[in-house]
């Protein structure tokens, strides 16, 4: 449990900033000590002013609240984060990192290189497949953040992502819900859908936000964004629909109907997820829908949702269970708590394990933070340091100097012969060392001369093992041969445990640095299968690691060193798909 002295939890919204401060209270909860929201109007939606903005309103936020808390735990942006659940096939725990790795590249819409991600084994359904969440996020994004945070004097904890630090606040104020229950989370820029079933939590990410009914009666009124904004939450409220006396407010008019015409856009959305979840998820129906978010609180909008989805909706209240500290206005707070439910899930990171644990904090970051804590520390180091060099250097130039004038009296004048016999020495042991080096030479080819009689012997019983195992798996004929037999290289520089790490099809790949010249240790394979994804959805990947799995088993390839590479291509024309193996032999043929 954390210490008892207080902390922050920043939510980096689209539409606003979010602040609150707690601390741990005497029964081990969580306890509400100061909160505020700052709104960061349009600049906060545009990339090129989106840090500045944030920078500002954070800063005005700490210096009007008179934080003091120095520890922060911050959430970035829905619009920002990709998140998906993906379901794995059952493997052995040793092949989970690398199948959910492998899962990511192909999944990420981004190269890995440039984002941080993280994944969480959220169950296993009933067919034993895993289920995972998935989340990344752009890596300068982060460092974005940190920056921020940094300027802010707060030391970073972790970054975390909307959909977990909601499902952490509700599991924490509604554990005793058992039946289906969605919330929904109304953003500024995108808005989150979370189900809650026995134990079981499915989320996803809707591309749709309350900025589109600002930006869209900003249009029609000929309005700057942020006083639309204003008048929006002024006098808004959702139509709706059917027979009615239309508001004599033009602007009250105008913004009913275009805030109804989003909500039904999102209701769509929530509609088609639903069904989504029941059908592909095996949940159940919902019983009830919980609003959350700054746009969800518009006038009407529980009303609109509850005809549409024929469920009882109610309001999310993040501070359910949490204590509030006698110093909060509960007046204040009870307008905006709708809207802190990512801030409670921060708070709750830092008292015991939660149902969803996420940090999206680069590894770099994480660097640069562990050196600023030190860099006092070294500083001094490196003055001591360079203080008791100085002295040393100073005592070891007299004894330098003394030891130079003996050197010339005594020594220098008996060099010259032993330099002349030394010469003579290292050129008959350089010859000795040529002619060795080439009887090595034959005698490695005469025991090599039917290596690669077998090598290719062994390819072939492994690829006929290959197909006769994985017919018996999948229960249909299956197909796998050689395509390509490529360019033998030096020794590759392979990341283990990672398929598609490295080389396009048909191109070797380079040597690394540590390569070992006229040496061959490795071979590249481009190798094409029967595709029966439509057979089996997932016959592909059980292929593929069949394969893999009967090289690494074969006595003249190293289990280590033997790895997928590349990418799947799925011809659609032939039926069939490519991927590359390097197979590296425990026999190296040298040259």
């Amino acid at each position: 449990m954390l210490k008892s002295k207080s902390f922050l939890a920043v939510d980096f919204g689209a539409g606003s900033l979010k602040l609150a401060e707690f601390e741990v209270n005497e029964s081990g909860g969580l306890r509400l000590k100061r909160h505020g929201t700052k709104s960061l109007g349009a600049e906060g939606a545009q990339e090129s002013t989106r840090e500045a903005t944030i920078l500002k309103a954070l800063q005005e936020l700490l210096a009007e609240k008179g934080v003091k808390a120095r520890e922060v735990n911050v959430c970035a942006p829905g619009f920002h984060v990709f998140s998906k659940f993906v379901k794995l096939p059952p493997v052995d725990a040793s092949k989970v990192t690398q199948i959910i790795q492998y899962e990511a590249q192909q999944n990420v819409p981004f190269p890995l290189q440039e984002v941080v991600w993280d994944y969480q084994i959220m169950g296993s359904a009933a067919g034993g497949e895993l289920e995972v969440l998935l989340v990344a996020i752009k890596a300068d994004i982060v460092e974005g953040l940190f920056r921020v945070t940094d300027s802010a004097k707060l030391r970073l904890n972790l970054a975390d992502v909307s959909p977990a630090a909601l499902c952490n606040a509700f599991r924490y104020n509604y554990g005793d819900l058992e039946d289906c229950t969605m919330l929904l989370d109304i953003g500024a820029k995108t808005s989150n859908l979370l189900f809650f079933d026995k134990g079981k939590v499915y989320s996803r990410s809707i591309n749709l936000g309350a900025n589109s009914i600002t930006q869209d009666f900003a249009n029609e009124a000929k309005l700057k964004f942020d006083d639309a904004e204003k008048i929006k939450i002024a006098e808004g409220f959702v139509s709706l629909g059917g027979a009615y006396e239309e508001p004599e407010n033009p602007h009250q008019a105008a913004i009913s109907k275009i805030a109804r015409q989003f909500m039904t856009r999102l209701h769509i959305q929530v509609n088609q997820t639903m069904q989504f979840y029941r059908g592909q998820q095996g949940g159940s129906a919902p019983q009830r829908l919980f609003l959350s978010g700054g746009a969800s609180i518009m006038p009407y909008t529980a009303q609109f949702f509850a005809e549409k989805l024929n469920v009882p909706v109610e309001y999310f209240n993040p501070f359910r269970n949490v204590q509030i500290d006698p110093s909060v206005n509960l007046e204040e707070l009870a307008l905006v708590a709708h809207s802190l439910g990512e801030v409670v899930g921060l708070g709750l990171r830092n008292l015991a394990h939660c149902p969803v644990e996420l940090n999206l904090i680069p590894e770099t970051t994480r660097r640069w933070q562990t050196f600023n804590e030190k860099k006092p520390y070294l500083i001094f180091t490196v003055f001591s340091l360079v203080a008791v060099v100085g002295a040393m250097g100073l005592l070891f130039q007299k004894l330098a100097d003394v030891k130079d004038k003996e050197l010339v009296a005594n020594v220098l004048p008996g060099l010259d012969p032993r330099r002349a016999k030394a010469a003579e020495f290292n050129q008959a042991y350089g010859q000795r060392n040529a002619a060795l080096a080439g009887l090595d030479r034959a005698t490695t080819w005469m025991e090599d001369r039917y290596y690669w009689a077998d090598v290719c012997a062994e390819l072939r019983r492994v690829f006929i093992r290959t197909e006769d195992i994985t017919q018996n798996k999948l229960k249909t004929d299956t197909g796998v041969w050689i395509e390509q037999f490529l360019t033998m290289t030096p020794r590759v520089e392979a990341t283990p445990g990672r398929p598609g790490a490295g080389v396009d099809e048909g191109v070797a790949a380079a040597p690394s640095s540590g390569a070992i010249p006229n040496q061959i240790s490795y071979i590249t394979l481009v190798c094409r299968a029967v595709n029966l994804q439509n057979v089996v959805s997932d016959a592909n990947t059980t292929i593929i690691y069949t394969l893999e799995s009967q090289l690494k088993a074969s006595p003249l390839f190293d289990e280590k060193g033997t790895q997928l590479q590349g990418s799947i291509y799925v011809d659609d024309t032939t039926g069939t798909f490519t991927f590359g193996v390097v197979v590296m032999l425990k026999h190296p043929l040298k040259l």
